[in-house]
């Protein structure tokens, strides 16, 4: 199969969400990714339930295509393994604190002087630099950190968690593959390589477009249900008889007069007032509305309505149900062991060909010998690397 990223080849020093979620992306288009970890103190995804043939299936989604190494850094026998691959692999991609893999010899300029034309990414929760640059931090911490949280939620309740990790993937994960690719293009068009700094809370803030544009101009100081899309217009969730939800987002006026229209709520269109008093006064009719019937009642009447509004799905209904169920978006990979894996399929679709990557993440250190082999090391030589503990296999 000709994939697109073919050419690219990338030692992965990333761990839990959010570098391994790039590089899968990068993997499931065809780069050839080595995945470093330590042997001592391996990804913590790798233990995450359930574990099925010894393989976590969140590892083996993770991490599908993606070749391990389980190599301790701090050894004196890394660096000449790291040394040979990156003259070949010249693509870095690592999310430890700043300055850890330097220390360890492997920074960026340590990389540079083998590999002029190398590319190196640093993902962090806030960046190489500033005050921040060393704390610990989680996607609770840097969704708050933004501001974002503060307008999200309810006013009584206030924030609200989400059921997935938007900092770690929308910020973190897509514009480590954003800003490789940017550096990717400028290599093939000027032999130069570049170092990139992805910071997970600068991405988050910046993803406040509306918001936060507004707020630099002038607005009042955003807060949760004040504003058309955080709740404070008829955009929102509201609950059936049945205890289940539904969205309703009919912000442009064609949608807003066919939802009005379809729940028989006409009075609202004789005299349209979107001030916050009349918003109030209107949603609360309209939850009253909606609560009178169960979800199923509500999807029938907008089945064939044009009104954006669909309802809340479980998991399970999601995926059983269109327009996931007709895009290919649930796949069968096979984990090298045999193992079958349903996994979550490739978003990005090409008209010429599917492109995903067909192997679920390996056991830790699985490609040791295949790697070390193809750099020049002997059976003996990883022999002796094994009994000093340089590399390990999970059998």
């Amino acid at each position: 199969m000709n994939y697109p990223l073919k050419n690219l080849k990338i030692l992965d020093f990333t761990y839990l969400l959010p570098g391994p979620y790039g590089t899968m992306i990068l993997a499931d288009l065809g780069a050839d990714i080595i995945k470093v970890e330590n042997p001592n103190n391996p990804d913590m995804l790798r233990m995450l339930p359930p574990v099925v043939n010894g393989i976590s299936a969140v590892y083996a989604y993770i991490n599908r295509g993606k070749k391990s190494l389980a190599l301790d850094l701090k050894s004196p026998e890394a660096k000449d393994i790291i040394y040979t691959l990156v003259k070949d692999y010249d693509i870095i991609i690592e999310q430890f604190r700043p300055k850890v893999l330097e220390k360890l010899g492997f920074g960026y300029n340590d990389l540079k002087t083998i590999n002029s034309s190398i590319i190196y990414c640093s993902l962090t929760g806030y960046g190489q630099t500033g005050s921040y640059a060393q704390r610990a931090g989680h996607d609770i911490n840097y969704m708050a950190l933004s501001g974002v949280d503060s307008f999200s939620g309810k006013k009584i309740t206030g924030p609200s968690l989400h059921g997935i990790q938007i900092a770690d993937i929308a910020s973190g994960a897509k514009n480590m593959v954003i800003g490789i690719l940017a550096a990717y293009i400028k290599r093939q068009a000027t032999g130069e390589g570049d170092y990139i700094d992805i910071s997970i809370t600068d991405g988050v803030f910046a993803m406040s477009a509306f918001t936060t544009a507004a707020y630099l101009e002038g607005e009042p100081l955003p807060q949760p249900e004040t504003q058309m899309l955080n709740g404070g217009g008829i955009y929102d969730y509201y609950a059936t008889s049945d205890g289940r939800f539904l969205s309703v987002g009919p912000i442009e006026p064609k949608f807003f007069q066919t939802f009005c229209q379809a729940i028989g709520y006409t009075d609202i269109l004789q005299n349209v007032d979107f001030s916050p008093e009349t918003v109030h006064r209107h949603k609360k009719r309209i939850a009253e509305i909606i609560a009178m019937q169960p979800l199923s009642h509500w999807i029938e009447v907008f089945s064939n309505v044009d009104a954006c509004i669909e309802p809340v799905r479980t998991l399970e209904e999601a995926i059983n149900n269109p327009p996931l169920s007709e895009r290919d978006m649930i796949v069968s990979i096979t984990s090298d062991n045999g193992t079958v894996f349903k996994q979550i399929g490739n978003p990005i679709k090409f008209l010429s060909q599917k492109y995903i990557a067909y192997s679920a993440g390996v056991p830790l250190g699985y490609n040791n010998d295949e790697i070390l082999q193809s750099i020049g090391y002997n059976k003996q030589q990883i022999q002796q690397l094994y009994a000093k503990n340089v590399i390990a296999k999970c059998n």
